[in-house]
């Protein structure tokens, strides 16, 4: 990518900002002029106060470069109160617009990224912000206008040598240019790199117990090490691109030393050049050499800049999910029939997951998907969810097409229990209240008791104010899912998601949630995908789902009676159960009567 791509984005950026970079250039241009006074005094100094002997000039040459100085002093101060704060308010900004941005793209998007990459997409890549916005580029510009005042200078006292320092100056800033150019991929390879070191950190981090129970730390340093070493290569051939650039300028800028001091001397010598002249002279070419002096410093930190921003330019090119231009309609309140009239999806084309699913789903019912791993039961549910959109055929809801309406006044009527169970690192309150804010406690409380929370909550010494850790880590498999199912039954959806909702739950915890879940589902469309016989039986309709396609329909009783795929696999988890339940000691015998539901602590829709 070009810098001119770049630049309309770099605008949209510093737009706002554009009054405190006007002022900032206004008080650099003052501090440039002034920086000039000292300069321009030695020419007074050498020429007249000592050559010629005017002593009553020293106290007012003095008096004004002091005052010079002050003022340089002064408004550099101001710059760089302004843009520093100015830069870290821009790089405050983009963080959260980069967030935003990706919390609004589709769930295919994280399936294919990293969130370690992403993690810094949103906090490495924009802090090269800092260098295009803050005092570092402001003060190249000012040390541009300063060249260019001194310039003005040189040509006044000495056209010949001023030409001559010009032409080498120009040639070191035109292989500059293209050298730092040429250097851009490689910082933007760096960024790609931190990402993928950063994100196998982050997974490695949060999946030490696998790591220490396989007794494979020695890999996990390997991966890393190998990381580490290809980021170290990339900074190294960096360094190196760096280094050549700036001993070029060092031996170009001694090129121009060594002539100015040849030519100057001759000059001298024929009475064309007076030594104070020659002294300004070769003071003011010091201001005309100092950019290249900037660009060597902050050449590389610019570089690495822009090769941040096109790298947040391609996730903030990623479409969001709600920026559908089909999705225009607003859900109304949800009743609940749900119906997939020839569904066709794959996730990767020629790959089809679904193929000609059809089924019908009416308001209140419970809908349960069986069939082996793959079969493509957590797809349906998925698309139920409108995690994605089918290629061909339709998921109706309340005979509205899902794929045109918009996801917030859809989804904000679902309710969803996955099967991995994700807790944030608050507390057991804060998790349960996620899925509605806006609930009291008296609300909050009693979808704790219903997903009995309370019964190993109470427990603990802060009770619903302990806090799980990342990723709910301080609790059980099964506490987990109980605050999951509680964060569930606080959301009062109208269509209802559990994908293998109970699995994390011994028997006789799964016996006192089913009651919740019973009152939950009455009055909700549910969808449960699970393995369990009693969330199993309690189906209206079962759909059994192979490679894809619905091969049997119909209830638990009508299923087993047909004696086909369902009955075998109903008899397989079957013996399973009851040989867990038999290694338990309970009994010899699986009681399959249910809980009573309990009654209803809300008075929303349900």
């Amino acid at each position: 990518m070009r810098l001119r791509a770049i630049l309309p984005d770099l605008w949209e950026i510093v737009k706002p900002l554009r009054g405190q970079l006007l002022a900032s250039v206004g008080l650099i241009i003052i501090a440039r002029c002034a920086s000039l006074v000292l300069p321009a005094s030695t020419k007074f100094l050498i020429d007249d106060i000592i050559g010629k002997q005017r002593h009553d000039m020293l106290t007012p040459l003095v008096s004004a470069v002091v005052a010079a100085t002050l003022v340089q002093a002064a408004c550099s101060f101001t710059v760089t109160q302004i843009l520093s704060k100015a830069a870290q308010r821009v790089i405050a900004d983009m963080r959260r617009k980069i967030q935003m941005h990706i919390g609004r793209l589709s769930v295919a998007y994280f399936d294919r990224n990293k969130t370690g990459e992403l993690v810094s997409r949103i906090m490495y890549d924009v802090e090269g912000l800092r260098n295009l916005v803050g005092t570092g580029l402001v003060e190249f510009f000012g040390g541009i206008l300063t060249a260019i005042l001194a310039l003005a200078i040189l040509f006044n006292t000495s056209a010949v040598l001023t030409l001559l320092a010009l032409a080498i100056v120009v040639g070191i800033s035109v292989g500059m240019f293209f050298g730092f150019n040429r250097m851009r991929p490689i910082f933007k390879e760096r960024g790609k790199i931190y990402s993928e070191v950063t994100g196998r950190l982050q997974e490695s981090l949060g999946g030490v117990r696998v790591i220490k129970g396989y007794h494979a730390e020695h890999r996990e340093e390997s991966v890393f090490s190998g990381g580490v070493d290809r980021l170290l290569a990339n900074i190294l051939k960096s360094l190196t691109g760096v280094s050549a650039v700036s001993q070029s300028a060092v031996v170009l800028l001694g090129l121009i030393g060594s002539l100015v001091m040849w030519i100057g001397t001759r000059e001298i010598l024929a009475g064309h050049l007076t030594l104070g002249q020659f002294v300004t002279f070769t003071a003011f070419l010091a201001f005309l050499v100092a950019p290249i002096f900037g660009v060597v410093s902050i050449g590389s930190q610019l570089t690495e800049a822009l090769a941040g921003l096109e790298r947040t330019k391609e996730v903030l090119s990623e479409l969001r999910e709600d920026h559908d231009p089909s999705r225009t309609h607003v859900m109304p309140p949800i009743n609940g029939r749900v119906e997939f009239r020839h569904v066709d999806f794959a996730y990767e084309e020629g790959k089809p997951v679904l193929q000609d699913f059809s089924f019908l789903a009416e308001p209140g019912t419970v809908t349960a998907l069986v069939g082996s791993s793959g079969s493509g039961k957590s797809t349906t549910i998925g698309l139920i969810a409108a995690f994605a959109k089918p290629q061909n055929g339709h998921v109706l809801v309340d005979n509205v097409d899902i794929a045109t309406v918009t996801l917030a006044s859809y989804r904000e009527q679902l309710g969803v229990v996955l099967q991995e169970t994700f807790l944030f690192d608050g507390t057991i309150r804060e998790n349960v209240a996620f899925s509605r804010p806006e609930a009291n406690e008296e609300q909050i409380m009693a979808a704790i008791r219903i997903a009995r929370v309370d019964d190993y909550a109470e427990k603990f010494p802060d009770k619903y104010d302990t806090v799980v850790g990342e990723r709910g880590v301080r609790l059980s498999g099964g506490q987990k899912q109980r605050v999951a199912i509680a964060r569930a039954i606080l959301a009062d959806p109208r269509i209802l998601i559990l994908d293998e909702a109970t699995s994390s739950l011994d028997s006789e915890s799964e016996a006192y949630i089913q009651a919740g879940l019973s009152h939950l589902m009455k009055g909700r469309t549910t969808f449960v995908i699970a393995h369990r016989l009693s969330t199993i039986r309690r189906a209206d309709q079962i759909l059994v789902v192979e490679s894809g396609r619905i091969v049997e329909s119909g209830n638990h009783d009508t299923l087993l009676a047909a004696g086909g795929r369902y009955a075998e696999l109903y008899r397989k988890q079957y013996d399973l159960e009851k040989n867990l339940f038999l290694a338990e000691g309970e009994g010899d015998t699986i009681d399959e009567t249910e809980p009573e539901p309990a009654p209803s602590p809300y008075g929303r829709a349900g």
